[in-house]
């Protein structure tokens, strides 16, 4: 399953230095320009959600609302994550590939 794939781009990613997490750390990436791509837990709330939306819709910064928090945070070693940003254009650009192919996420440019 693709979901799978986005979630072993997720780790490979961390490993390599190029995912932020937390709220004010992805804010100032997205300010930036740093953050590539930004992935929000499909089970975060309706408040965190638009707040990103929003704030990548304004900076055109392309976002991924989707799995869980508890995937997300096991993908890349640590505890539940809300919110990623991916620092790197080709692991957006891997990561944008697959999402074409999950049914479960909305994706959002």
């Amino acid at each position: 399953m693709s979901d799978t794939k986005v979630l072993s781009y997720l780790g490979l990613s961390m490993r390599a230095g190029k995912l932020l997490t937390g709220d004010e750390i992805v804010h100032k990436a997205i300010r930036s320009g740093e953050a590539k791509m930004v992935i929000v837990a499909g089970d975060a709330s309706a408040n965190t959600q638009k707040k990103f939306r929003d704030k990548c819709a304004t900076y055109k910064v392309p976002l991924l609302i989707g799995l869980d928090r508890d995937r997300i945070g096991s993908s890349i070693g640590k505890d539940t994550r809300v919110v990623l940003a991916v620092t790197d254009l080709g692991f957006a650009k891997m990561i944008s590939k697959q999402v074409g192919i999950m049914s479960e996420v909305e994706y959002i440019e």
